[in-house]
């Protein structure tokens, strides 16, 4: 087992009877996590080595899966610069995702907020309607070449889930989807679009019946079949090499930015900003600046109901580092550094942790991240429906909250470029309860 220092060598003194295996598996599913008093300041982000961001990430997984992990390391170093995979992936990203998405100036916009210019990558518009699809092509392709024959997903708001149904009935595989029961409610349209898709969903009523008890099914999942299952995991969390992978493939939408407002503007934004739940879409956006220190880099995560109440998800604000589906990095605990409920009216925020790549971000003070509450992100909902003619989806909803409250206090010469990760049609029921109203899907 790699990578457990302290608390590895003290297993066999405080869990004698439950045995080092297992405790490790219940780390994984959250039973335990292992939380840390302090974390130290990095100079830059120079200090990433393999499997590493800073002290962050790492493989804090049980033995079963180590050789899943390694196997899926040398698969994708093997096949990430292969040109018969890079060609497929670029052809499928083109022709079946619709890329690259539009870098849409929001006039409207920028005139109400009298300040900085407003640009909106268009992510929703890809197809299945997020940023989703661009790692799950990446992933189901890379098992494919794999030889892997099914694929397991976890799912919150339903995107990613729909994303991998998508990719698996194009590529003729196996896939089962696992989502807390509380989404499958929230999302329920979601559902029957990966029904519909031809795959099969599964309602996880353990825990708080969320993202981060999906995870844990998914896990506990792909532990009975190994040999022909790959895990499409949703997000730039987990152990190596899942952040790295899911950063890379979602590292596009950064490309293209950057691409897309060097032709426009001839320059650099001087801000973007993102919505971070376990933060994909954001390591995607930021990816490609983060060595461009002139451009602030802003993550947006759930405050839910309030920084003052148990009922939020951020993460950024408010968590400690610890040890938990298979990373190290920060995590929403209890008094006793348990991993502890937390709540959002985006079931993509809802996770309890972040990827560690944004930990590092965070550490080095190379990006930002700021709370939005459920109030801000309806409102912002609202106003860009009534202001763009956009809907988006709830989740990017925080990323536009934020700007505006930041976009009147920069110049007008200044640049902003938010991600609409997600469209809005999923949530807009949920919106419509949430104001008062009723509404059926």
């Amino acid at each position: 087992m790699r990578q457990f220092g302290w608390y590895r060598r003290s297993l066999k003194a405080f869990v004698p009877v439950l045995g080092q295996r297992l405790f490790l598996l219940l780390i994984w599913r959250g039973v335990f996590s292992v939380a840390e008093r302090a974390i130290p300041v990095f100079e830059s982000i120079e200090s990433v080595s393999k499997g590493r961001f800073g002290i962050h990430g790492g493989q804090y997984i049980p033995e079963v899966l180590m050789h899943a992990v390694i196997e899926l390391e040398e698969a994708y170093q093997h096949f990430k610069d292969d040109p018969a995979f890079t060609t497929e992936l670029e052809d499928l990203l083109t022709n079946y995702a619709g890329r690259p998405s539009l870098l849409y100036y929001a006039a409207k916009m920028t005139r109400d907020l009298g300040g900085a210019k407003v640009y909106l990558k268009r992510e929703d518009l890809n197809h299945t309607g997020a940023h989703k699809i661009n790692n799950v092509l990446g992933q189901v392709l890379l098992a494919k070449y794999m030889g892997k024959t099914r694929v397991i997903a976890e799912t919150g708001a339903g995107q990613h889930g729909v994303a991998t149904a998508t990719v698996a009935a194009l590529m003729d595989m196996e896939c089962e989807i696992f989502m807390g029961k509380e989404d499958t409610e929230r999302q329920a349209l979601n559902v029957y679009r990966m029904e519909l898709l031809g795959a099969k969903v599964h309602p996880v009523t353990s825990g708080t019946q969320a993202l981060k008890d999906a995870v844990n099914a998914t896990m506990g999942e792909w532990t009975r079949r190994l040999s022909d299952t790959h895990y499409v995991i949703g997000s730039a969390v987990g152990p190596h090499p899942f952040p790295t992978i899911v950063r890379d493939f979602q590292s596009v939408i950064g490309r293209e930015v950057k691409q897309q407002l060097l032709k426009i503007e001839g320059r650099l934004p001087d801000v973007l900003l993102a919505c971070v739940g376990g933060g994909s879409n954001s390591i995607g956006l930021f990816s490609d600046f983060v060595d461009d220190p002139e451009v602030r880099l802003i993550g947006c995560e759930a405050a839910g109901r309030g920084l003052h109440t148990n009922q939020n998800a951020a993460t950024m604000t408010l968590g400690k580092a610890g040890i938990f589906h298979g990373m190290k990095s920060y995590f929403c605990q209890d008094e006793y550094g348990q991993i502890a409920p937390v709540y959002s009216i985006s079931a993509g925020l809802d996770y309890p942790g972040v990827g560690p790549e944004h930990a590092l971000l965070r550490d080095s003070r190379r990006a930002e991240y700021v709370a939005v509450t459920d109030d801000e992100a309806v409102d912002a909902f609202e106003y860009l429906a009534r202001t763009e003619g956009i809907i988006p989806a709830i989740e990017s909803a925080h990323a536009v909250a934020h700007a505006r409250k930041l976009a009147p206090s920069l110049d007008k010469n200044q640049v902003m470029v938010i991600c609409l990760s997600g469209r809005g049609d999923k949530d807009v029921a949920a919106i419509a309860r949430y104001r008062g109203g009723q509404i059926n899907e």
